[in-house]
Formats: C-alpha cells, structure tokens, sequence
C-alpha cells in the first residue's frame, strides 16, 4: 500500500461514532496510477452478502451489516486475515439468502476498520481488491464460503487512444452532472479532478453515481476497464440528458405554485423521464385498448376511439380534461354499438305472455304479434314507434315489461314527465362542465343491447323553456327514416337507433306535438267496464298484493260480488290504480291479523270491507236527474277518463242576458252562445214565444265549479237544457248525450267516445245521442263494452230535441 493510501486510512480513524450506514462516505480510491497491486486472494473466500450496494475494486467503502450471521462472518474474517468476497444478492427483501440467490460475479475485499454502531449494527470499511467468480459454495453455516477465481480487469495501454477519449470523457460529463445538478455535492468535483489514475477515476464514478443494483452490477461484470468505460460513459449520458430535461421543465413552470400545480408539474416530470425511456405504457390504456379489440362496432367507431384514445395518452394524468376523456372513452366502450339479444319469435308463446301479464288490450298485443311475424318472415324490420294513450292506470307503462318479457328483449324506461331541457335527450356537448350523454344513450348502456324494449313514459307532459324543446329532440329519436343516425352531442357520432321498441305513452294526445304525434302510431287504451275490472283484480291485482304483504292464497279471497262493491263503492276511475290500492289496504288488515294471530275467515263480507274501508264515497254516482226541466246529462273526456256531467239552466226576470257559471273554459263559453243564439234564431219553430227572450235572463250552470272545465262537447246539451227551460218539456230518462253544435244547427262530432261511453255505462245510463259522424267510433269498440246501450246518431239539433225531450211542454 503507498503512503498516500495510509494517510488516507488514517483519515477513516476520524469517522464519527454515528456513523450508521445512511450517511454518504466518498470512497478513497487507492493508486495514483493504473499499476495494480499484485493481492493474494485465498481459494475459498467468506461471502459478504450485500442488499443493495456493489464494491468495486480499488474503493474503499463503509458497508452497514446488521444480520446476524453477516455479523459472526465480519468478526471471524477480522481475526483471521480480514479477507472476504462482498457479493450483491439478486432480491434485497431476501433474509437468508441462499447460493442461487447471489450473482456469480463480486469483489475480494479486505476489512479495514469495523465501527460498533449504538443500534446494534456493525460498519464495515471494506477495500476493495480484486474482481472474483464465485464458484462451487463449499459452507452455508455459519455463514456462505465459496470457492471463488480472481478476474483481473484488463487496462488498455497508456496509448489507447479510445480508452482515453472515453475517460476524458467520462471526467467531463460527470463534472457537468454535478454543476447541473442542484443535488450533488460540490465537493466532489475536486475529488474528481484530483484523480490522475484512470482505472481509480472509472471505479470512483462507478461507486458514487445513482444507479440501480442491476446496473452497477452490469459495470462490475464488464470484461475489463474498456468496456466498463464504454457503458459507464453511455449511462453517464443518459443521466445527463434527464437532468437537463428536469431543468427545462423546471423552467417552464418557474413560479410559485399551489398544490394542484405541484402536483401536476410532479406527474409531468414522471411521464416525461417515461417518455425519453420508452417506458409510459399505462396499465389504464392498455386495458381500453384491448377491450376496444374485442368490441363489435362500426369501423368509423373504432377510429375514433383510437383517435381519441391517442389523445388521451399525451394528456397528463393531473389536467381535469383527463378524467373527461377517460369518462368518454369509457361510454364508448360501455356502449352496445351491434350487439343485440335474438328475439323470440314464437307467436303462440309471445301471446301467451303478454295474456299472462294483461288484461284485455286486444288491438296492442294484435300489433305487437304482427310487427313480431314480420320478423320472423323477413329476418329484419325497422322498429315501429307505438303511443298507447288513455286514462292512467289502465296499464300502458307496465305493458312495455311485457313486451320486452314476451321479445326476450332488455327492457329500459325514461320518464319523460316535466322535462324541459333539449340535453337531457340530445345530450350535453363535451366542452361543457358535468357533460354528460342523453337520457336515450344512456337507458342503452344499461340495457346492455342495440334492440331493447323502451318506454318513453308521459310523452304528452314535456314542457318548453328557454333550454330548448324536448320534444322537437324526439323527432329525430321517433322517426324510423331518421334514426339509423341518431346524433348524441356527448357522443359526438352516430348512433343506429332503428332496432329499438320505443313504445311512447300518454294522456292526452292533445298535447302532444303534432309533428312529434304524426310520427307515431296512435293506440288508444280506454278504461275498463266493471266486469274487466273484476277479472283484473281476480287474476292480477289480488295476486300480486298476496305476493307483497307475504300472504298465503288461502288465507285473503275475494269474490267477484266484494269486488263490484269495491269498484262501485269507492273508485271512480277507467283505470285500476285505485283499486290497486284498495286491495292493498284490505291485504295489509288482513296481514295484521296473522302477524297478531287473530281469528279470521280466509274470505272477506261486505261489512267487513266496509269497516276497513270505510263508509263508501261514491254512494250517488247512479244516475238521478231524469224528469227534471232544464237538467241534461252530458258526456265529458277528462285526464283520467270519461265522466258524465250535468249542465242546469233556469230563467230569472230581466232583460235576456245570459250568464255562465260552473269555472268554464273559453270553448266551453262559446259553445253556450252559440247555443243560446240557434234558440232564439229558432224560437217560433221551438214554440217559445219571442218576448221571453226580453222579459228574463238565462243563467247556465255546469256543477262541481271548483274543477275547470272546457270543450266543445257540450254543445247539443246546452241546446237540449236551454230549450227545456224555455218550453218546459222535460228530459227523457236515463239519456246522455255529446256533440258540438254549429250557428245553422249541424251535429260535429268529437273525441274520447269510447271512455265517455264506459262513463255512461258506469253511471246507469241506457240512451246515448251521438253526432252521426261518431258512428264509425262506436263500430271499433267491442260489443262488450256497448251492451245494454242504445246509440241515437242525430245529424241537427232538431234531431237531438226531438229524441231528448218528451214531446208535450208541462206548465
């Protein structure tokens, strides 16, 4: 050893108590020159296991040991002659390694100080010798002894011209690292200026520069200090170059930032230093992208999705636009696109679903057998839009279940009812915060299929703001010609719409609309008479509400007459929402019972419905005003069906005004001046005398004044009334009647017969005058519906008078 070296190890003499393993010791490097001294390394040799540092040859450096066998190794090796092989374990989470876990290559080491940390750990300061092969391992116990084979690093000759371009070029680019590193110490550019020898140079960089095990075990494994130099020199570089681009980066965002800003600058440095090593594959990409190979889309979907997902690769992780695009990417992939469920096509079992699961409906499950035959003959159809209009609670939203159960389709619902935004349906661009696709897309997603069975619920109660109209959006959803390209903001492309169901419902067709409307195909549900309501709650209802409470069949019946005096007694409805919940209340007393355990008979009476029910409400629906002068029924369609309504009219002395009351609507007004001016136009054929009409005033009243009521239906029963009143001739019994009426005294026809017919029926009515172009409307309903009913079909007013009135005036 020269004298430099023992100046130098007297130094390690100084190193403080503390000294634990975690402060950074620069290694002394021995020899002022490339002549390497002559080190007798023993064939068998103690091995050192090390977790994560290399020593190189020439370096002298301090090693933490606290494993106990390492321990026993380092204090036997000093009391022999303080030589060992420090060896680099492949997995430093490795307790006890083993022979197999060791690389084959390490360094012959002398110990030359051993320092007792306060901790219970000893520190080494190891010398590095000589380049060794492990061999065969000879002892594991106490600790590994191997046979090992000394492996000189070969120097190339002082006039190597490459090895000394690559070692001045070594120097250079180490010192630049240090000047453009903020964390390097300083000091070491004087260590490395003042290192002439340049094996000692080499070794010296080797040892101090940050690498990671495997790479500073790649330069201990080189085949000599030319070929270390060259990858020293090339890892050198590498290091250069990311510090530089730090920098750079560091520049740009050069100011004082919050946490987000950190944060990003942070993730942006990570994905760069990725980029340069060709390491930023996302786990996050990769599984989009092989779920995209798997997809069943058009190939201008696919295109955009990698369009897009390439822009999602050069964005940063922390940017919100990030998360946006990973929320569309995801949609897109979530999305159907052409995959579809195979449709049942046998009739015979579609039929018998939709008879299991509804009452009557006959004219919709006609049409959905025969869009259902058309598919089977001809393998593919456009989907037809249906609307299913009537009073609620007669099944139209219930029904798309059905008919989804009897397709075997998925099924979706959207509730439509108060919507007055345009996105909701064509969605919300991109651009904007919360964007998100329309409630169409989206139902499909859930759904899971290209064809499912939709209901758009309440289509008639859309409303209009200052977002846009919805139901103009609906157009191009509803129309077969159009929707093969379906436009989603959100989605940004097309989207084939034409294999959906979509089964539209409503109440009142009259505000749907129109253009929307004439794109449908109208189907009216009416309400029900009493004797399907008995068969639905029988079959249907009762069931189901059994099934709810946890009732047994034997334990809650009822027959058909406890149902008709349900029906009667306490619902006045088309529909069976009502009814629903009566049966449910009856079911819940019946449920108290058995969880109390109280004796009851398994079939309810009629007090004993009373009781839970209570005292009936519609005690007087029956009709009663027949015989009366100046009371006429008439017929009215409301939301939840028809309803039968009386219209009075009495003559008080004064001047021949006319005065309404009953809260009338405009139409309604108009229709009762009209009225009013046929009779006078027509008094002396009436047999009123004409001074009438200057002695008194005719007031006209429609009952139940706190409900609005409007419409040109009245007409001929306002004609019928005021007559009455004028000549005195009663009204025949138990008649009704319907129709608008004209200055010359035609009969028009109007709307919603078929639920006015059923009000009448409910109500006892057996004679109905109807407008003879009505006619066909009483032809499409089935026979059970108009039985016991007479229908009159009267063209003029002179017609309805002469039919309505008895024909001799009472004074």
């Amino acid at each position: 050893m020269s004298k430099r070296d023992k100046i130098e190890l007297k130094e390690l003499e100084s190193l403080p108590e503390a000294l634990d393993g975690n402060h950074r010791v620069i290694p002394i490097v021995t020899g002022e020159d490339d002549t390497v001294e002559e080190v007798a390394v023993p064939e068998i040799l103690p091995v050192l296991t090390l977790r994560s540092s290399v020593l190189f040859p020439g370096a002298i450096t301090p090693v933490t040991v606290g494993r106990s066998r390492s321990m026993t190794l380092v204090r036997d090796t000093n009391a022999r002659n303080g030589m060992l092989a420090a060896v680099l374990q492949r997995d430093g989470d490795v307790e006890e390694p083993k022979a197999e876990d060791m690389y084959r290559i390490g360094t012959a080491a002398r110990i030359m100080k051993i320092l007792e940390m306060p901790n219970g750990n000893l520190t080494v300061i190891l010398n590095g010798l000589e380049k060794v092969e492990i061999g065969e391992y000879v002892s594991s116990d106490p600790y590994l002894q191997a046979r090992v084979t000394p492996l000189k690093d070969s120097t190339p000759d002082e006039k190597n011209v490459e090895f000394n371009a690559l070692v001045d070029s070594i120097r250079d680019v180490a010192l630049n690292i240090i000047n453009i590193s903020p964390n390097m110490p300083k000091e070491a550019i004087f260590a490395i200026k003042n290192i002439d020898s340049r094996r000692g140079i080499i070794n010296f960089i080797c040892t101090n520069l940050e690498l990671s095990d495997e790479d500073r075990q790649s330069l201990l494994e080189a085949p000599g200090l030319l070929a270390r130099a060259r990858k020293l020199l090339e890892i050198l570089i590498r290091d250069q170059q990311l510090i530089e681009l730090k920098n750079e980066i560091q520049e740009k965002v050069k100011q004082e930032i919050d946490k987000q800003q950190r944060d990003y600058y942070l993730q942006q440095q990570m994905r760069t230093i990725q980029d340069e090593l060709g390491d930023g594959a996302d786990a996050e990409l990769d599984e989009m992208r092989e779920k995209a190979k798997q997809k069943n889309w058009p190939k201008e979907v696919a295109e955009l999705f990698e369009k897009e997902l390439q822009k999602l690769e050069r964005l940063n992780p922390a940017v919100a636009e990030y998360s946006v695009q990973v929320t569309y990417l995801q949609l897109l992939l979530e999305l159907p696109w052409n995959d579809c469920t195979k449709d049942n096509l046998d009739l015979k079992q579609a039929r018998e679903q939709l008879d299991h699961d509804h009452f009557g409906l006959e004219e919709v499950k006609e049409r959905l057998l025969e869009h259902l035959a058309v598919i089977k003959l001809k393998g593919d159809l456009k989907s037809p839009i249906l609307c299913l209009y009537g009073p609620p609670g007669v099944g139209k939203t219930s029904l798309g279940k059905s008919v989804a159960a009897a397709l075997g389709r998925k099924f979706g619902r959207i509730a439509l009812g108060g919507l007055h935004d345009e996105a909701e349906i064509r969605g919300h661009r991109r651009t904007y915060i919360g964007a998100m696709p329309g409630r169409i897309v989206q139902t499909i997603k859930r759904c899971g299929s290209s064809n499912p069975v939709i209901i758009l619920d309440e289509v008639d109660k859309i409303s209009v703001s200052n977002h846009g109209d919805p139901s103009s959006a609906l157009l191009e959803v509803l129309d077969p010609e159009q929707n093969t390209t379906f436009h989603d903001n959100y989605l940004d492309t097309e989207y084939d719409l034409s294999k959906v169901l979509f089964i539209a419902t409503a109440n009142n067709v009259g505000n749907i609309n129109p253009a929307l409307r004439d794109r449908m195909e109208m189907i009216n549900i009416p309400g029900y008479i009493l004797e399907d309501k008995i068969q639905i709650a029988l079959h249907h209802l009762l069931p189901k509400q059994r099934e709810a409470h946890g009732i047994k069949e034997q334990e809650l019946i009822l027959t058909p007459q406890i149902v008709e005096q349900i029906i009667a007694g306490y619902t006045r409805e088309s529909g069976v929402r009502s009814l629903d919940k009566h049966i449910a209340k009856l079911a819940r007393s019946r449920a108290k019972q058995i969880a109390s355990e109280e004796a009851f008979a398994p079939e309810l009476g009629a007090k004993e419905v009373e009781k839970i029910l209570g005292k009936p409400k519609f005690l007087n629906e029956e009709y009663e005003v027949g015989g009366i002068v100046g009371v006429v029924t008439g017929l009215a369609w409301t939301e939840v069906g028809g309803d039968i309504l009386y219209i009075e009219s009495v003559l008080t002395p004064g001047k021949g005004r006319l005065s309404l009351t009953g809260n009338l609507g405009d139409v309604m007004k108009e229709s009762a001046t009209i009225a009013f001016e046929w009779v006078k136009a027509h008094c002396t054929e009436l047999g009123i005398d004409p001074e009438k009409f200057e002695k008194y005033d005719l007031n006209i009243h429609v009952p139940e004044g706190a409900i609005p009521k409007d419409g040109p239906s009245a007409g001929i029963t306002m004609v019928t009334s005021i007559v009455s009143t004028y000549t005195g001739r009663k009204v025949r019994d138990r008649i009704a009647m319907t129709g608008e009426t004209t200055l010359r005294g035609r009969v028009t026809p109007v709307g919603g017969i078929k639920e006015k017919i059923l009000a009448a029926k409910r109500a006892g009515i057996t004679t109905l005058l109807l407008s003879e172009e009505n006619r066909k409307d009483i032809e499409e309903i089935k026979p059970d519906y108009i039985k016991g009913l007479t229908f009159h079909y009267v063209r003029t007013n002179d017609d309805v008078l002469q039919l309505a009135l008895e024909p001799q005036a009472q004074q």
